[in-house]
């Protein structure tokens, strides 16, 4: 069983924990420094990012993050977390961890009220996948180790580089797990590694 925590300062916590426990695994809710003690992976869900990045710096939460990255946890993040794990956000400069090497475009779909859902075919996780945008940022560019696993017109919107899985959209917010499932493949090849 992996341990994963969840950063619980906005956004879809309660969903992202109850799709990690209905797959058979412990959920953390992180809000302090001191619940990220013995995960094996984070989640950072979707939220506001200007306010999740100020939080996340007033929490003091940005170096013990990036901490676990150096130790190699596995990291996942939705929509605005997506925009968190960025090592660049266009015309932006809000505190960010910077650990994916991806830049990402913020409210590139549109506002809240062009929120949308669409089929994707996501060629290492599964075909029909519902992907539910909402205000969602898309990939821009791509460091040359980073794996494009989906696009939607033609713009990144799931990308993998290594230890770290990014999408534009809110897999949390539909009954299928696909994504989560897969995320969670990363985290138990991460506990097997020996330490």
């Amino acid at each position: 069983m992996a341990k994963i925590g969840v950063l619980a300062l906005q956004g879809a916590v309660k969903e992202h924990i109850q799709q990690i426990e209905l797959l058979g695994h412990e959920a953390v809710a992180v809000k302090t420094c001191g619940d990220l003690l013995g995960i094996d992976g984070l989640i950072l869900p979707g939220g506001e990012s200007t306010t999740m990045g100020k939080m996340l710096e007033r929490n003091d939460l940005l170096d013990p993050i990036m901490s676990l990255a150096q130790q190699g946890v596995p990291m996942f993040g939705t929509c605005a977390g997506l925009i968190l794990l960025a090592r660049k956000i266009k015309d932006s400069n809000i505190p960010h961890l910077g650990l994916m090497d991806v830049e990402v475009e913020r409210n590139s779909f549109g506002r809240q009220v062009d929120s949308f859902e669409a089929p994707l075919s996501i060629p290492s996780i599964g075909n029909e996948i519902t992907a539910v945008f909402i205000r969602a940022p898309h990939i821009v560019s791509v460091g040359k180790h980073v794996e494009i696993l989906a696009t939607y017109e033609k713009r990144i919107v799931l990308a993998r580089d290594g230890q770290f899985l990014g999408c534009s959209f809110h897999p949390e917010l539909t009954d299928d797990v696909r994504i989560l499932e897969y995320f969670i493949g990363m985290v138990t090849d991460f506990i097997k590694v020996p330490r």
